[in-house]
Parts: structure tokens; C-alpha cells; sequence
């Protein structure tokens, strides 16, 4: 068994100590999916990567995430944490300029959280929850993918499953939002 299995064990036993270690060991990988999302926002991106890593921390923390049974599935959580992040940002700073016309989305494998692409964040979140009501699966996928950056290997390994089964799955996935996002 692992340290980050055992320390997610502990945690979920409320080892506060454990817990503090096991966010310490995570914290690069929290770091890197949540820098894979904001670095192609460049100058405009509309959030800061240790915000967004010390916010999604505080709802893993608050959703009982430790309870997940390993790296892979608390990586997992994780990305579902980061997409809440930046889908609540977005909606707050919408909501505070009260307007503007709706962007044509795309659904490219790049950081889509500059603020340019406010709606289009919002628009494939809300087409991912459709998703999610036809496919939990597909719908996790591209959270992993599209909101937190995780690449087809990273993917595989959570969802035990082959590479080939993920990229299959992930062109399903895009042909379905492509479609949800005319």
C-alpha cells in the first residue's frame, strides 16, 4: 500500500497530522492540473493557480474527499473541485457585470479560463451535467480532461482503463458536447 493511500486512510480517520501531510504531497500535482488550466489564459487569465489549488483543497476537505481510496480517485475528486472552482468564479464575475453576449464555445484541450471565455466555461459546464445524466462516465472524463488538464495516460489509470478505451471515450464525449454546444 502506498503513503498517499495510507495517508488518505488516516485522514479519513481524523488524523488532522495525516491530512496535512497528505495535502503537502499532493500539493504539486493540485498545483499542476490547476496551472494546466489557467496557463493558456496568459496575462487575461481571471485566476490565480495557488487560489485555485488552496480553494479546491478546502472543498475536498469539505466534501469528505479523503475518503477516496487512492491517488488516482483523490486526483479524481480533485478535478471535479477545481471545475467547481472556476464554474463559481466564472458565475460570480458574470454576475457582477450583468450582461454581455453569449461567445461560440469550442471544445479544444486547452486552458479555456481566460476571461474571454467566461460563457464558454459556463456553457460546457452546463452541457457536462447533461452528459452526466446519460453517462456518468464520459462526464467524469472530461472533467479529468477539459477542467483539470489531465492527460489520456492520467485518465487511464484512474479509470482503469486502456489509452485507447480514453481517447475512444473522449471522442464520444466531444462529438456529444459538440453537439450540446451548437
Amino acid at each position: 500500500m502506498g503513503e498517499i493511500t495510507l495517508l488518505i486512510r488516516a485522514a479519513s480517520e481524523g488524523d488532522s497530522a495525516a491530512a496535512g501531510r497528505l495535502y503537502e504531497r499532493l500539493y504539486a500535482d493540485l498545483r499542476r492540473l490547476a496551472r494546466a488550466r489557467l496557463r493558456a489564459g496568459g496575462r487575461d487569465a481571471i485566476l490565480d493557480t495557488t487560489a485555485v489549488v488552496h480553494e479546491a483543497y478546502v472543498r475536498l476537505v469539505r466534501a469528505g474527499s479523503a475518503e477516496a481510496k487512492d491517488r488516482h480517485q483523490l486526483l479524481a475528486y480533485a478535478a471535479r473541485a477545481i471545475r467547481s472552482v472556476v464554474v463559481d468564479f466564472v458565475r460570480e464575475r458574470n454576475a457582477e457585470r450583468r450582461g454581455g453576449g453569449r461567445a461560440d464555445a469550442s471544445l479544444t484541450e486547452g486552458a479555456l479560463i481566460a476571461g474571454r471565455d467566461d460563457h464558454e466555461v459556463l456553457r460546457v459546464h452546463e452541457a457536462l451535467d447533461r452528459l452526466a445524466r446519460l453517462d456518468a462516465d464520459l462526464a467524469r472524463l472530461v472533467e479529468m480532461r477539459y477542467f483539470a488538464g489531465f492527460e489520456v495516460k492520467e485518465i487511464a489509470e484512474v479509470l482503469d482503463v486502456s489509452e485507447r478505451t480514453v481517447e475512444r471515450q473522449w471522442q464520444k464525449a466531444r462529438a456529444f458536447l459538440f453537439e450540446a454546444l451548437k
